[in-house]
């Protein structure tokens, strides 16, 4: 710093902050060797505070306002100072403001997953994340807890403390309360509130900070889970498994029609469910009655090749219906797990005899 400088930060007798930040918490006012003058006019704007610090030890605290500084405004300072008797040269002492607007939109997250035991699902793992607000209310304990020797303090600084706070607080919460995960989301404005008041017990005459708002915007189970979750939804919106498989073959064959497919296996859906359901009828199998309920009938095993989709799978009984009544010809490809890969169904030995051509009865006599 040039002489020029040295003297113009001792003329200076104006002390203020223009705060162009909207995440600093504490600003120490610069001043070349500390030296304040009498008379100097401390300009302290809304929104903030201003501390007098001597050798380590908090004075005078001014709140928003334009203040001439003197032994009657100045009254702790004179006493650490020694000032019996008022005072004519510049004095030393350091100045910080601090911010006192909320500082919105914090964010604040689960960094591992929390272990709860659902009462529905069992052992599983949970994610959050929300924000919150930060406020200083204790000048005295922030400058003493977390500022020190700083001359500058962003709200990030704290942010990690705090972070660490609100997710020991959140897993004891959780923990407690007992509530089964799906239930959650219809909690979290009850939670976010409770963790807002645990986290200020915490904070609040430690270092000085409030905690205004604190917001769960989401409680989330892992990737897998949430799958099965989607999964066992569809089960539930689908109902009759049976009849969306019905519905399913069906509207595969339709866009085949519409897509300008050959057609192969037109209606095959509805044969093979139509003839899954006769073979499931009491008393009926390919002996006609039998007076007594037939045999149950061996797992549906096999699976049918249609436009390039898959559909099954189907019992031994339900493919020769299909191909009884022409909708599975000998180039339809079928799958089974006693077949090495797709076949086509001429070259099964299950079904290859349906396939060979009989000899046509002689034509008429002329």
């Amino acid at each position: 710093m040039g002489l020029f400088d040295k003297l113009r930060g001792e003329l200076i007798d104006i002390i203020e902050w223009l705060d162009d930040t909207r995440n600093t918490l504490v600003w120490r006012f610069p001043r070349y060797q500390n030296e304040i003058k009498q008379g100097a006019q401390l300009i302290v704007r809304p929104g903030q505070l201003a501390v007098f610090v001597l050798n380590g030890k908090v004075g005078d605290i001014f709140e928003p306002g334009t203040h001439t500084l003197n032994t009657a405004n100045l009254p702790i300072l004179s006493t650490l100072a020694g000032w019996k008797f008022g005072f004519n040269s510049p004095f030393k002492s350091e100045v910080y403001f601090i911010s006192t607007r909320q500082i919105t939109d914090l964010k604040w997250g689960t960094p591992n997953p929390i272990m709860l035991r659902d009462p529905e699902f069992g052992p599983i793992r949970l994610r959050a994340f929300g924000t919150y607000a930060l406020k200083a209310v204790e000048p005295k304990a922030l400058l003493t807890e977390l500022v020190g020797t700083d001359g500058v303090v962003e709200a990030d600084e704290v942010t990690e403390l705090l972070r660490s706070i609100i997710n020991s607080a959140f897993a004891d919460m959780i923990a407690e309360k007992q509530v089964a995960a799906l239930d959650l989301a219809a909690h979290y404005r009850e939670f976010g509130e409770e963790l807002r008041k645990y986290v200020q017990e915490k904070i609040d005459d430690e270092y000085g900070l409030e905690i205004p708002q604190l917001f769960i915007v989401n409680i989330s189970f892992p990737e897998a889970v949430e799958k099965a979750l989607d999964t066992r939804t569809s089960m539930g919106v689908i109902g009759d498994m049976s009849k969306f498989q019905q519905y399913s073959f069906g509207e595969a064959i339709r866009e085949s029609r519409g897509h300008g497919g050959g057609g192969e296996g037109l209606g095959m859906g509805m044969g093979i469910a139509m003839a899954g359901r006769m073979m499931s009828a009491p008393g009926i199998g390919f002996g006609g009655p039998t007076g007594g309920p037939p045999p149950p009938p061996p797992p549906p095993a096999w699976h049918v090749a249609v436009n390039g989709q898959t559909q099954g799978p189907y019992s031994p009984e339900q493919i020769q219906q299909g191909i009884q009544a022409g909708r599975i010809s000998g180039k339809t490809l079928v799958w089974a797990p006693q077949l090495s890969g797709w076949t086509a169904a001429e070259q099964v030995p299950d079904w290859s005899p349906f396939f060979q051509r009989q000899v046509p009865p002689p034509p008429p006599m002329p």
